[in-house]
């Protein structure tokens, strides 16, 4: 079992104990996608740490898109529970990278392939995913190299 997957049970206990709701439900809902991409496919198995963080960006996405979306249509309190509950699967995940660091591995990446131009962004990204693995959403990796070749 990862150490990620077992640190989520354990503070699972520690939030049932402390009955801090937010955190609980939180975990309970990350640890049942956890679960859930195991035995996707042919066969169950145990997911590494990188794929349980994986999970858990992608969990933390579909919060920030709820909150934007109850945010848009004038329902502050549930937006305001999704960012909770994002806020708390964050502390699991990587820090994320900030923009200048974003922009220097973008650079290292064009270098590296030699690339110019818009239609070498493929090329770039490939370059570049490995590096980034889980600190910056790939929308915004994306946008940075795009704005790079640009140039």
């Amino acid at each position: 079992m990862s150490a990620l997957k077992d640190k989520l049970k354990a503070d699972l206990t520690a939030s049932l104990k402390g009955r801090d709701e937010v955190r609980l439900r939180t975990i309970r809902m990350a640890l049942a996608a956890v679960n859930v991409e195991e035995v996707a496919g042919k066969e169950a198995r145990q997911l590494s740490d990188d794929e349980v963080v994986k999970v858990l960006t992608k969990e933390a996405k579909k919060r920030r898109e709820a909150a934007e979306a109850f945010r848009g249509a004038g329902r502050a309190e549930q937006a305001d529970a999704e960012l909770a509950e994002m806020a708390v699967l964050e502390e699991y995940l990587p820090a994320q990278l900030s923009d200048e660091e974003l922009r220097a591995l973008v650079d290292e990446a064009v270098a590296e392939t030699g690339a110019a131009g818009p239609q070498a962004m493929g090329q770039v990204m490939k370059a570049v995913n490995p590096k980034v693995a889980g600190r910056a959403e790939g929308g915004r990796v994306a946008a940075a190299v795009r704005a790079r070749l640009a140039q």
